[in-house]
């Protein structure tokens, strides 16, 4: 499979001709013609041929580019949120009462000033791994639950941005993180273990901080997550693996670990996290997965042929179905998966979770707060 390149048009093109309620033939095997055509006697009707090829791909190429544009104009549109106006949620008993719902209850998307968390920005050397592969400095925010403690062992979910983002998108930055609102009162709630959640950077090539950059660095991110950022992570971190030690093997700890993400970054958990590092990896959350994500039939061959002995601890997917988008590519992936294949078990090991909604963060902090619950359970 060739995970680096960006089809958004296989799925968006498709959405344009069903919206104009027309629907393309079949097409003419390669330098041969359609039924309507016939074999001219001259190079004129091979040079039209050559000019409507380019034509066309010049099209595709707009509205790729275009398509791209709206899936960005989507996701940012919701980025900035209001905190929530909810009473202070210090007070009432520790009862854990989350469940996975279809809406994120006061209680716990409410600011907690007392017992909270923190976050940090951390700075790490990675490589250009879409260029040269000269090192590079890289960043991200890593949320620390209220109480850490370096003498513990934590858990550690590495949350992914879309194709619009960067290692802020999901708005872990400061005491307003709607993440670290949920993170902070599941934990006090008694409702989840804490654990630590690192937001990164999904591209992984020089030319990161520009969100104009060729979004194919996002499909070699898999090089920079193993070779970098777990080590680094695991090195400066209260976790399971301890990178710094001399008997470290990465895959003895994969059940320590979690990768999820929103639509690009969702693609990014299913390429790359399941399809790449079963091995070091074993919880995943796709919310809204772009229109890359691997068909389900090529996960299930793609995992049984490369990582056929790993399990997967659990896989939750989400996506609105008002999401012209994404629901088409995130139900190809994922919705039929545990009829696919008996690695996924619907109740067990496996969720597909559809409602009302769009491309934005209501539909993805929502898929945060219920995956928040089943990741490291």
């Amino acid at each position: 499979m060739n995970g680096k390149k960006f089809a958004v048009s296989l799925l968006l093109t498709t959405l344009l001709l069903a919206a104009a309620g027309c629907q393309s033939g079949p097409k003419p095997a390669e330098g041969g013609l359609s039924n309507s055509e016939s074999s001219p006697e001259s190079t004129e009707g091979t040079d039209s041929q050559g000019q409507e090829k380019a034509e066309g791909e010049s099209m595709q190429d707009n509205t790729q580019e275009d398509m791209i544009a709206e899936a960005i104009r989507q996701e940012t549109a919701s980025m900035e949120q209001e905190a929530d106006p909810s009473p202070d949620p210090q007070t009432g008993e520790r009862t854990p009462t989350a469940e996975i719902s279809e809406v994120i209850p006061p209680k716990y998307s409410a600011q907690r000033f007392q017992e909270a968390g923190s976050i940090e920005k951390i700075s790490y050397i990675t490589h250009d791994y879409f260029g040269d592969g000269s090192e590079i400095e890289k960043y991200a925010n890593v949320y620390l639950p209220y109480g850490y403690d370096e003498e513990k062992q934590y858990n550690v979910l590495y949350l992914m941005h879309g194709i619009g983002g960067d290692e802020n998108e999901w708005g872990m930055t400061g005491n307003g993180s709607k993440v670290k609102h949920i993170m902070d009162n599941l934990i006090y709630n008694g409702d989840i273990e804490p654990f630590i959640v690192v937001t990164p950077n999904g591209r992984s090539g020089a030319d990161f901080a520009n969100k104009s950059s060729d979004y194919n660095a996002f499909y070699v991110f898999g090089q920079e997550l193993r070779n970098d950022l777990i080590p680094y992570i695991e090195s400066n971190y209260a976790t399971y693996g301890r990178s710094d030690e001399d008997d470290y093997d990465m895959k003895a700890y994969r059940e320590h670990r979690a990768m999820a993400g929103l639509s690009m970054g969702g693609m990014q958990t299913i390429n790359i996290g399941m399809c790449e590092c079963l091995d070091i990896i074993s919880y995943f959350g796709a919310f809204s997965a772009a229109p890359t994500s691997y068909a389900g039939a090529d996960i299930v061959k793609t995992i049984d042929e490369v990582f056929p002995d790993e399990d997967i601890k659990y896989f939750y997917n989400i996506c609105g179905i008002n999401d012209t988008i994404a629901y088409q590519s995130s139900s190809a992936a994922a919705k039929e998966l545990s009829q696919l294949s008996d690695r996924f078990v619907d109740g067990e090991n496996y969720m597909w979770q559809e409602l009302s909604g769009g491309h934005d963060f209501n539909i993805w902090y929502l898929g945060f707060y219920n995956f928040a619950q089943k990741v490291f359970e």
